[in-house]
């Protein structure tokens, strides 16, 4: 079982992040379920973010739908993760993204106040 390869690049993540149709959530999604594709899928994000931030034009709504899309969707160990990739460049590709993953609530819910 540890020999189980990742079943992607960084490249193919941030393909499908870019393309976001409904085969490229379903495939993005069995990546989450292996937790040896998170380091592949982080570097996919990051590829994807970099290449909206170099982009001529910034689409921010699909920026901000990919954060809630990935945010409501990957599983708790991940959620830290996703917010410190989101959090890493002040650029507004980066600050769209995080818009959207805190609106999707999945820190939140990977990891809930505790009651005092």
């Amino acid at each position: 079982m540890s020999s189980m390869a990742t079943i992607g690049t960084r490249e193919s993540v941030a393909d499908a992040l870019n393309g976001f149709s409904d085969e490229n959530k379903s495939w993005l999604q069995l990546m989450m379920e292996n937790p040896k594709s998170d380091d592949v899928l982080l570097d996919g994000l990051h590829l994807f973010l970099d290449r909206a931030s170099e982009s001529r034009f910034l689409n921010s709504l699909k920026l901000q739908k990919t954060g809630e899309w990935i945010g409501n969707t990957a599983p708790g160990r991940i959620q830290i993760r996703l917010m410190e990739a989101a959090k890493s460049s002040q650029h507004p590709a980066y600050q769209a993204f995080r818009e959207g993953l805190v609106r999707s609530g999945g820190m939140e819910r990977a990891y809930p106040k505790a009651p005092v």
